[in-house]
């Protein structure tokens, strides 16, 4: 029980580090860069808030286990903006490979069973193919997108984002887990494209 207990509290000391991952986006009010701990908690919230537009075969309590653990291998990497580098940086190979390796030392710390659980279901939000990863994937995409919104266009600018990338690069992952919300969001993103 103490070796286990060990173990579990060295995952989550070395989770804390998550809070010190500065992300593109700003806060709502743009006062500050957000940090990747406060990023997941938000869309875990997001997701309690929003479950009612969820398609009905999402397993809601994976789905918030998906989002608190999805970012934790930022601890090793980084956040790598959606539109950094023209959108590639985010998906490349090298990038996948660096968080693979951070899911290995990170979830490793872990007891074995819980290992290959956490892991397991960072897999599945990575592979975004279940309809609950699906979901948890379209709710990482809408909560930048208000954020900007609400913060004057914050990483946009930063990024000299265009309309039709938001539409290729969020606007086809959030339709795809969350139909309904999609075009009241596209809406709203249109607006600050004038």
């Amino acid at each position: 029980m103490t070796d286990r207990l060990s173990q579990q509290f060295a995952f989550l000391q070395e989770a804390d580090r998550l809070k010190g991952v500065l992300r593109a986006g700003r806060l709502c009010d743009g006062s500050r860069f957000e940090n990747s701990a406060e990023h997941s908690w938000h869309l875990s919230l997001y997701a309690m808030v929003l479950a009612d537009h969820a398609p009905a075969d999402v397993d809601m309590p994976r789905a918030l286990k998906m989002l608190i653990l999805h970012d934790l291998v930022e601890i090793d990497t980084g956040d790598v903006p959606i539109h950094s580098q023209n959108g590639t940086a985010h998906a490349s190979a090298a990038q996948q490979a660096a968080e693979a390796r951070a899911a290995d030392r990170i979830f490793g710390l872990l007891p074995a069973d819980q290992a290959t659980e956490f892991r397991c279901i960072w897999e599945e939000f990575e592979a975004n193919a279940t309809p609950t990863a699906i979901f948890a994937k379209s709710l990482d995409r809408v909560q930048p997108v208000l954020q900007n919104l609400a913060n004057g266009g914050g990483s946009w600018k930063d990024y000299d984002v265009t309309l039709e990338q938001i539409d290729r690069r969020v606007g086809a992952k959030i339709a795809r887990g969350l139909p309904q919300v999609w075009p009241w969001l596209r809406a709203q993103v249109a607006a600050f494209f004038p």
